[in-house]
């Protein structure tokens, strides 16, 4: 035998069933004649299933506020202008609009807020029941750290993401933070998006928000986002704007500050 020291063995390229493990994307299902194999096929019909049942699925608002009343927080129900889930989904416009009782609520919980919070439900209150009082609570910890006031959170039905303007005009937020149900794909049905905001008035394009996206168990975990979250709000309050405009040079994540009691 030779006593030439052999060449180690380099690892090919990954295969499509590498990434399997590295996604809930839909790859390397296999096939069967010309269709898919059964476990993909089922699994396929309930992830649709799930998708579905995250659109239609009323927000039980009472339940988020009540949960937000256990961490401390004051909350206050609304909603938009839009009057059942069918008309939501064919009217977007309608659900980016306050109902005038929402509105009147809202003009007598005071004004000139640093930060306000928006709970709604977006197409996913699935993504909501799961996600959307944690990161609501952990953001509210962080605001009170950083010294900033803070609204009621909001909880609003049938709300789309610019819901946000008219609720945070009205309270007279000089920032909104938005926590939505996101779109359900065949892979996710309970990711919640959050959209932060400077300056919210009522025609704002989409252009002067900031995103922060797939917030969920499987996906950016709900501390992580808040201290994007965190990030957003430091950067908007000093520079006055927000969107494409802010300019980001401070870490994603902030250290958390230090508690008041060391």
């Amino acid at each position: 035998m030779s006593d030439e020291p052999t060449e180690p063995t380099r690892p090919g390229p990954p295969t499509l069933h590498d990434l399997r493990g590295l996604t809930q994307a839909r790859v390397a299902l296999g096939a069967h004649g010309a269709g898919l194999p059964t476990g993909a096929a089922l699994a396929f019909g309930l992830d649709h299933a799930r998708a579905r049942e995250a659109v239609w699925t009323p927000l039980d608002a009472a339940a988020i506020r009540e949960a937000l009343t256990v961490q401390g927080l004051e909350a206050v129900e609304v909603r938009s202008a839009v009057t059942d889930r069918a008309e939501y989904l064919r009217r977007p416009d309608w659900g980016r609009a306050l109902d005038p009782e929402s509105a009147a609520l809202l003009d007598g919980l005071g004004q000139g807020f640093d930060v306000a919070i928006v709970i709604a439900d977006g197409l996913s209150a699935t993504a909501v029941a799961l996600n959307a009082v944690p990161a609501a609570a952990a953001l509210a910890a962080r605001a009170r750290r950083a010294g900033w006031s803070l609204a009621p959170v909001v909880v609003a039905s049938q709300g789309r993401v610019a819901i946000g303007d008219p609720i945070g005009a009205r309270l007279g937020a000089r920032c909104v933070v938005v926590l939505i149900g996101e779109r359900p794909g065949l892979s996710a049905s309970d990711s919640l998006g959050c959209y932060v905001t400077f300056g919210p008035a009522p025609g704002l394009p989409d252009s002067r928000r900031n995103c922060i996206s797939n917030i969920r168990q499987d996906g950016l975990a709900v501390e992580a986002a808040v201290g994007q979250m965190e990030a957003l709000l430091r950067a908007m309050l000093a520079q006055g704007t927000s969107g494409v405009a802010l300019r980001r040079e401070d870490p994603v994540d902030p250290p958390p500050l230090p508690d008041a009691r060391d």
